[in-house]
C-alpha cells in the first residue's frame, strides 16, 4: 500500500508547481449564509485510532480525546456554483490557471486532450500533467463544468480554498474539527455509517470499484467526482466525508515544509492500495498543489 494516489505534485517530472507566484486577493465580504452549514456541538470527541488499518507513518493514532468549542461547517463540499459565484464576484484566478496546467487521472482524459498532456508524475503512471486542466476544466480543456455545477470543485489550491473562505466570511476546518463533524457522532467506527465499507450490498461512497488501477467498474455510480448530495449524509448531516474528493484542513503536516493535512479520501482510493477513506485517515499535500480530486468544505463559528 502507498499514498501515491493523493500526492502527485510531489513527484514530478515536468516543471515546478508555482512556487512563488502571487495570487489575487478576494476582497472580504459580511457574507455568512448557514443555510446549508449544520452546527457541531461543543465537546469531546475520541479522535485518531489504534487500529492496525492505520498506516503508522501517517499518525493516525493513537487514539485521544479532544475537545472543542461550537462551530458549524458546510454540509458539503463547495460545488463548481459555489465557487463559480466567488470567481464573478472578485475575478480571482486559481494557482492552477495562473500555472496553465494541473493533474488529471489518466482514465479520465479524452481524445480531444492527448495533446496537451506535459508530462507525467514519476512512478504514478495514472497521474498525468495536462494543459490547461483546471477548476472550469476539471478534466482537460475540452471539458467543462457546465453539467456539473452541482460537483465538488477541484484543481484548488489551499490558498484559493483559503480565499473562498475568506470571503464568505468562514476558513478551512482544523483537522480536528474535521473529523468530529465527519464521524457524525460515531466515535469508533472506521466509516461515518459503521464498520463495513457497504451495507447490504449497497454502496456508501464513491471510491474506487474494481481492479486499482487497471479498472474501475464504477459500482458505485461515478467514474469521477459524484454530486455533492450523493450517498446519504452522517449522523450531523454532512454528505460525502469519504470518498469523492479530498479536503483541505487549516492545519500543517509538519514543521519541516509547506504541506497541509488533507481528509477523507477521494474516488481514486482503493482498499488494494490506498484505504484513507477511513475516518481517522489522514494524509498530505503542498500548500500550492492541485488536483482533480482535491476539494474542500468550510467552517465558521455562529455569531
Amino acid at each position: 500500500m502507498g499514498s501515491g494516489c493523493c500526492s502527485p505534485a510531489g513527484t514530478l517530472t515536468v516543471e515546478n508547481r508555482s512556487a512563488g507566484i502571487s495570487l489575487a486577493t478576494a476582497p472580504i465580504t459580511a457574507i455568512r449564509d448557514y443555510s446549508k452549514m449544520v452546527p457541531i456541538p461543543a465537546g469531546s470527541f475520541l479522535m485518531g485510532t489504534n487500529n492496525a488499518m492505520a498506516y503508522p507513518a501517517d499518525g493516525e493514532g493513537p487514539q485521544r480525546s479532544v475537545e472543542l468549542d461550537e462551530y458549524w461547517i458546510d454540509e458539503t463540499a463547495v460545488t463548481n456554483l459555489d465557487f463559480s459565484k466567488f470567481v464573478e464576484a472578485t475575478d480571482y484566478k486559481t494557482e492552477a490557471e495562473i500555472v496553465g496546467w494541473s493533474f488529471v487521472p489518466t482514465f479520465l482524459i479524452s481524445a480531444l486532450d492527448q495533446e496537451h498532456v506535459v508530462g507525467t508524475s514519476a512512478n504514478i503512471p495514472w497521474w498525468v500533467g495536462v494543459k490547461g486542466a483546471d477548476w472550469r476544466h476539471p478534466q482537460g480543456p475540452s471539458s467543462s463544468i457546465t453539467e456539473i455545477l452541482d460537483h465538488p470543485v477541484v484543481h484548488i489550491s489551499w490558498d484559493d480554498a483559503s480565499a473562498f473562505a475568506e470571503w464568505n466570511g468562514k476558513r478551512l476546518p482544523t483537522e480536528a474539527e474535521w473529523e468530529k463533524a465527519a464521524r457524525g457522532a460515531r466515535e469508533k467506527s472506521l466509516y461515518p455509517w459503521g464498520d463495513e465499507l457497504t451495507t447490504d450490498g449497497t454502496f456508501n461512497c464513491n471510491i474506487w470499484q474494481g481492479d486499482f488501477p487497471d479498472f474501475n467498474s464504477a459500482e458505485d455510480g461515478f467514474l469521477a467526482t459524484a454530486p455533492v448530495y450523493s450517498f446519504a449524509p452522517n449522523g450531523y448531516g454532512l454528505y460525502n466525508v469519504s470518498g469523492n474528493v479530498w479536503e483541505w484542513c487549516a492545519d500543517s503536516w509538519s514543521d519541516a515544509d509547506d504541506s497541509k493535512v488533507i481528509k477523507g479520501g477521494s474516488y481514486l482510493c482503493h482498499d488494494s492500495y490506498c484505504n484513507r477513506y477511513r475516518l481517522s485517515a489522514r494524509t498530505s499535500q503542498p500548500k500550492n498543489g492541485f488536483t482533480a480530486h482535491i476539494g474542500f468544505r468550510c467552517v465558521a463559528e455562529k455569531k
